[in-house]
């Protein structure tokens, strides 16, 4: 039986060596951060948008950031005093779970937090967010519409028609309730309306100062307490 063409063998070798020198070339940078910069602070994003970060890194160029690869950053700092980069950083190791990144730089710890606490970005929420508002259309014609869109309007929910080329809600119609999460419907509805129901901020949750090895905790974890690093110093 002759051989398929589809049936070859595929060497990963090279692929897991490429990932492997990506782990470690990232390692090697955020060490040579540590030896660099004055501050390290650990942040938490809420509402998570890649070009808000890039935003964000544009205004602080003077400054490092890394966001996300939780699990190669805490092998780079130490995940405990044993194999910390240097001493105090295992506390920061601890604090990395979730959407949280990290940002070196050499600004105080006041100037980073009076920046941050005033920084935010209102965007389009996605499914699962909750509504900070209700929302609700009334019947007749919907002129922000052309009259190519009313097949997607009614897909999506709304009981509408065209009337002499307008789109027309033929009763009123409930988008949202505040307080309720969101559908992908529902979002898409929103983000048409052009309703922005979102909020893109940091959050400051800790610091870490490489010339005394101090490490202070700033904000609380998600689940609202204070992560407990005292243990880990036993």
């Amino acid at each position: 039986m002759p051989r398929s063409r589809r049936d070859k063998r595929v060497s990963l070798t090279k692929t897991t060596k490429k990932r492997l020198q990506v782990k470690q070339s990232l390692i090697e940078e955020l060490r040579k951060c540590v030896d660099t910069y004055t501050n390290l602070f650990v942040f938490s994003v809420e509402n998570m948008r890649n070009n808000k970060l890039k935003d964000m890194r544009c205004a602080w160029k003077h400054s490092r950031f890394f966001f996300g690869k939780n699990k190669v950053m805490v092998v780079a700092l130490g995940k405990g005093s044993a194999d910390e980069y240097k001493d105090g950083l295992h506390k920061v190791s601890a604090q990395l779970e979730g959407e949280v990144g990290l940002l070196f730089t050499n600004r105080t710890k006041a100037e980073v937090i009076e920046w941050f606490a005033q920084y935010s970005e209102s965007d389009f929420a996605r499914s699962g967010n909750k509504a900070t508002m209700a929302i609700t259309l009334d019947a007749g014609p919907l002129s922000q519409f052309t009259h190519s869109m009313e097949p997607q309007l009614r897909k999506l929910g709304l009981p509408t028609t065209l009337k002499k080329g307008v789109v027309t809600l033929l009763s009123d119609y409930d988008v949202c309730k505040e307080g309720a999460s969101l559908t992908p419907e529902q979002a898409r509805l929103l983000k048409l309306l052009g309703i922005e129901m979102a909020t893109f901020k940091v959050t400051i949750n800790c610091l870490w100062n490489s010339k005394t090895g101090e490490f202070e905790q700033l904000a609380v974890t998600d689940d609202g307490k204070n992560k407990d690093v005292a243990e880990m110093d036993e």
